[in-house]
């Protein structure tokens, strides 16, 4: 290939190469076939121009890349260009002195192989260019060339600047390729798009694209022209209302009908007198009271500009109702509303505690340093009564009620308002409550803060910061009223089920209260305070119709309900209430204290199952303490070992990547300490373990199943037992030690309720347990560890 190579270059170099004329034309591009004018004033290209005239010689035209350029080097020309002779030579004195319009015929598309310059004049050696005709029938193409026909004579209708007689020409152009080409030439568009339409090969690709580049400029053409018209009609109509209004207001004057708007000016402005409002805001109503003042009661914008000045005059200035600091009384309140939920119950006694002590201070202290109220999160899962607790801590203070609910909110103009120069503008649902509250010191709850959305109309969260902070909220900004308003003493009360998806700025701004799920007990308590009567009432039956047993709530909790909160079995009474309602409008006969048997028929088989424990026969099997948002659950780790050629750990019960490193890090541990445990060490190579966690359905992940692990793994190696009725939770290191966990309360409880008598727990869990009532603790013998040493010495036989 290397000598074939050499021959064709050295019959290369032998051939002569024909250089031709190069001029280079600025902002337009010649195409195939056509003749175009094109004004000529440069010195060097005239001479040249006159020369290729009287010689009748070719020329190579090339459109420069920047037509600003005056003396373009060769890198500056598009390297495919037209061959093209001179015409005819025209002057121009209306143009310039020196301007000749030059009318040029092209030929051929060339592509420029190389240049050289030859006494100071540019010239090159080119290629000529094939250029794929379509076919004479070729029906598709002959329909583009009709519709660019069509498209470029609505364009030329459009334009107010179009050449006269263009359209004629074209319509005179029979031929669709010389038609096509033509309109590449003279239609008005950027250079390189121009050039970039004569570089395609095949013409019928060409009227293609130019096809579309003008059906996109009748279209923008299109918009244009109906923008002016609606424009045009707009004034029109806005001339038209402007000397009705004028003849209105004639007439007006002369029925003696113009003092309604100085009635309703007057009325304002006595209103205001009664305002204990700043002097900014003051002189804000003042200066909008005016702005009305001149308004014609019929102009579009008069209602607009009262609906603002009534909104201002409705707000709360400087309106407070007054706290009520009976502690007795807010404790009782909040005691008949809810049942547990200690931590929020003492945190609302405690503020009330701080207003009361903070009451007594001295006027001028009280101006000095400003109460300010908390802003309060309460998160946790859904129906664990967040959003109602809201409403009994209004009464216990003796304020009115607000809530917004925030979930699927995208909009910031929600919390912020919108702008009055916007059609239908209104405040922010913060303002809008404040004043339906009538009062500056509601308690406010912002239901579902983790619900809230953010799109191109703004982050609603942001507006929040500035709502939710005590150091800003004294001069929050509406944009509506585009005045400053007091925030300070509203008791904002925030809701979520989780803080995943709250920003970590809004979070900083509140203090945070977690409210968990309801225990079995306190479910069977709030049922027995709450629900039952609330029930009895709703369906018209008296609590000597329907009563409940304890041991039967207890069913209905475990068997027909999984749940956080309460609501499905508030639903499940009142499901039965109305079974009860039936029998007595049938007159059928029924038992008043509802019983096992009731309970299948009212509301069908169980729909839920808890673990219980079940035996200590076998080796490996240790029952292990799990936390769920709806409380705590029981679950078996099981071990087996068969004997394989290499050893193995095999993993499952739909286990997560957290539970998979506990039950690894077992291992580990066990292989470590294989002599302490009394384990052969070489048993292990021989060995595939596979640890597993029933009902593989369920996912199941956390930090709390590594002593239960390593507990399995051991009695499985040394077959030995476990003890009776024994639990454990907690996490462990390498090195043995056991670390603490969360979620105590719920799995003790639900060690209790499955038959559990004896708990392993870690050395610093006691701190949590000694927050749990004795109650709850009853049958229970906690043992408490460092090392899992100690873990093995207390739980196998």
């Amino acid at each position: 290939m290397e000598e074939n190579y050499n021959i064709e270059e050295a019959v290369y170099e032998e051939a002569p190469l024909r250089y031709h004329d190069v001029l280079p034309i600025k902002n337009t591009v010649l195409f195939p076939g056509v003749l175009l004018p094109i004004a000529v004033s440069k010195k060097s290209s005239l001479k040249l121009i006159k020369a290729a005239n009287k010689d009748n010689r070719q020329l190579i035209l090339l459109t420069q890349k920047d037509g600003k350029m005056a003396e373009p080097k060769t890198d500056d020309l598009y390297p495919i260009g037209v061959f093209a002779r001179v015409l005819q030579i025209i002057p121009v004195p209306e143009m310039g002195k020196d301007t000749m319009m030059t009318i040029f015929e092209s030929f051929h598309r060339v592509q420029v192989t190389n240049f050289i310059e030859e006494d100071g004049a540019l010239k090159a050696h080119a290629i000529e260019m094939e250029e794929h005709m379509p076919l004479r029938n070729d029906k598709q193409f002959k329909a583009t060339a009709e519709s660019i026909r069509e498209s470029i004579v609505k364009i030329l209708n459009e334009r107010e600047d179009a050449p006269a007689g263009l359209q004629m020409s074209i319509k005179n152009l029979n031929s669709d390729p010389t038609m096509v080409n033509y309109v590449c030439s003279i239609y008005h568009m950027p250079t390189e798009q121009k050039q970039g339409l004569l570089e395609i090969h095949s013409l019928a690709e060409r009227a293609e694209a130019l096809l579309t580049i003008l059906q996109k400029d009748l279209e923008e053409l299109t918009i244009k022209a109906d923008i002016r018209r609606r424009t045009a009609e707009k004034i029109d109509k806005r001339q038209r209302e402007y000397f009705l209004q004028q003849e209105m207001e004639t007439i007006k004057k002369d029925l003696g009908d113009n003092d309604d708007n100085e009635q309703i000016v007057k009325e304002l402005r006595e209103r205001a007198k009664e305002k204990k409002w700043s002097e900014a805001v003051g002189t804000q109503f003042a200066k909008e009271l005016k702005r009305l003042e001149h308004m014609h009661v019929f102009s579009p914008d008069y209602s607009t500009q009262l609906d603002y000045l009534n909104t201002m005059l409705e707000l709360p200035w400087g309106i407070y109702t007054e706290d009520n600091y009976d502690m007795q009384h807010a404790q009782e309140v909040l005691n008949r509303d809810h049942f547990g939920l200690d931590k929020v119950k003492q945190r609302i006694v405690e503020y009330l505690a701080v207003q009361r002590q903070l009451g007594l201070r001295s006027k001028k202290d009280k101006e000095n340093h400003p109460v300010k109220s908390p802003i309060l999160c309460l998160y946790g899962p859904p129906g664990v009564g967040k959003t109602s607790l809201g409403k009994s801590v209004a009464e216990a203070l003796g304020r009115k009620y607000a809530r917004v609910s925030l979930g699927g909110l995208h909009d910031e103009a929600e919390i912020r308002g919108h702008r009055r120069t916007y059609v239908g503008a209104l405040p922010g649902r913060i303002i809008d409550n404040i004043k339906k509250c009538g009062t500056s010191n509601p308690v406010f709850v912002l239901d579902e803060v983790d619900k809230i959305g953010a799109d191109y109309k703004g982050d609603p969260t942001a507006a929040l910061l500035e709502v939710l902070d005590p150091e800003q909220n004294s001069s929050f900004h509406d944009n509506y009223l585009d005045v400053d308003f007091d925030l300070s003493q509203v008791l904002f009360i925030a809701t979520a089920n989780s803080l995943d998806t709250v920003p970590r700025p809004l979070l900083d701004r509140m203090e945070l209260i977690e409210m968990t799920g309801y225990l079995q007990e306190e479910k069977e308590e709030i049922a027995k305070r709450h629900l039952i009567p609330k029930e009895l009432a709703n369906h018209g039956l008296k609590p000597s119709q329907l009563k409940f047993k304890k041991e039967i709530l207890a069913h209905i909790i475990d068997d027909y309900t999984r749940e956080s909160g309460v609501r499905s079995l508030e639903r499940q009474i009142a499901t039965i209430c109305r079974k009860v309602d039936t029998k007595l409008a049938l007159n059928e006969e029924y038992n008043v204290t509802v019983t096992l048997e009731d309970l299948r028929s009212y509301l069908g088989q169980a729909r839920f199952s808890r673990d219980s424990w079940e035996t200590n026969k076998y080796v490996g099997v240790v029952t292990g303490l799990a936390w769920t948002q709806v409380g705590g659950e029981i679950l078996f780790i099981e071990t087996s070992l068969s004997a394989a050629k290499a050893p193995s750990l095999t993993l499952t019960g739909n286990l997560g990547d957290v539970i998979k490193e506990s039950a690894t890090l077992a291992v580990g541990y066990v292989k470590a300490h294989a002599k302490e445990l009394g384990i052969k060490p070489e048993v292990f190579e021989k060995t595939a373990v596979h640890i597993h966690v029933p009902e593989g359905a369920i996912p199941k992940d956390g930090p709390s199943a590594g002593i239960t692990m390593t507990t399995a793994l051991v009695s499985a190696f040394t077959k030995r037992l476990v003890k009776p009725r024994i639990a454990m939770t907690g996490e462990m290191t390498l090195r043995g030690k056991v670390l603490p966990i969360g979620g105590v309360k719920e799995k003790l409880l639900a060690a209790k309720r499955a038959g559990i008598t004896d708990i392993i727990l870690c050395e610093d869990n006691r701190k949590d347990v000694m927050d749990i009532a004795d109650i709850y603790l009853k049958g229970l013998n906690l043992h408490y560890v460092h090392d899992i040493s100690e873990v093995l010495k207390i739980a196998l036989v």
